[in-house]
């Protein structure tokens, strides 16, 4: 595996389904603080949102309507891949999760799995991933497949084999999660060793993995992953103020490590993506 210097794909997870204010009072909640929020990551540099929706009262939801409106009012303020949650919240039924598919992102999760999520069961049976692959397949939505341990990547292969995936794979590789793959370099390595495909690849870092995970998966020639869905520190023990304030830091470590970040354009083609 040699450096390389091709051009970065950040995303930004602005929201998520389980962060509150009581972790982070700047988290944004309703669909203009949402849009207004990516506004500012696009502009230093996020080229990609995944995006989580709040109801009114603050709790998760997947809203169609909702979804939309988040989409339409980014799109207002600014060009970025549009990417949403098919995980939406842990324990949430399979019927409320696939209808985010309605909304029609350009991307879309693909959980490749079940697992002991903290002190929750995250629940991806085979039925579900089956389901989701062929809306998806079916739909145009570009499937970004979340693995979150090794034996996930065997369901990836299950899925190129029958036709459901587009070539080649696009991986998260979701590091740091309490009852999932730990976030390590030797990790992340049997990560990339064991995929059934070769593919485009990003790092989600979970809490103080973060910051090394993205780093290092620059280095490597993965994509990054930022946001207060997967951490709400700039620091150990300093709140970041905006998720902007964390994709300006993995920019300027992306800009340091002698790869440009991708706009927009770049990041479609670069991850297959062919709507938008």
């Amino acid at each position: 595996m040699s450096w390389s210097t091709d051009p970065v794909v950040i995303t930004v997870a602005p929201t998520g389904a389980e962060v509150t204010r009581e972790q982070n009072p700047h988290l944004p909640i309703t669909p203009e603080e949402i849009a207004d929020e990516v506004g500012r990551s696009a502009e230093e540099g996020a080229s990609v949102v995944h995006i989580h929706a709040r109801s009114e009262d603050g709790r998760p939801t997947t809203d169609p309507d909702v979804l939309r409106r988040i989409a339409g009012l980014i799109r207002e303020r600014c060009d970025v891949v549009i990417g949403m949650s098919t995980g939406a919240q842990v324990g949430m039924r399979h019927e409320e999760r696939i209808r985010v598919l309605d909304a029609e992102p350009e991307i879309a999760s693909l959980n490749c799995g079940s697992l002991n999520f903290g002190d929750e069961i995250f629940d991806n049976d085979p039925a579900l991933i089956g389901a989701l692959a062929k809306r998806m397949q079916a739909d145009g939505i570009r499937p970004e497949l979340e693995t979150y341990d090794l034996g996930m990547l065997a369901t990836v292969g299950r899925l190129v084999d029958q036709g459901l995936l587009g070539e080649p794979p696009l991986y998260n590789f979701v590091m740091g999660v309490r009852g999932g793959i730990r976030a390590t370099p030797e990790n992340l390595l049997a990560m990339l060793h064991n995929r059934p495909r070769p593919g485009h690849w990003t790092v989600t870092g979970i809490g103080r993995d973060q910051l090394p995970l993205t780093t290092l998966a620059c280095a490597m020639g993965g994509h990054m992953r930022v946001g207060f869905e997967d951490n709400v520190y700039y620091r150990k023990g300093q709140l970041a103020t905006s998720n902007a304030e964390l994709v300006a830091r993995a920019r300027r470590l992306a800009e340091e490590l002698g790869r440009p970040v991708a706009t927009p354009d770049q990041a479609r083609r670069i991850l297959g993506v062919t709507g938008g």
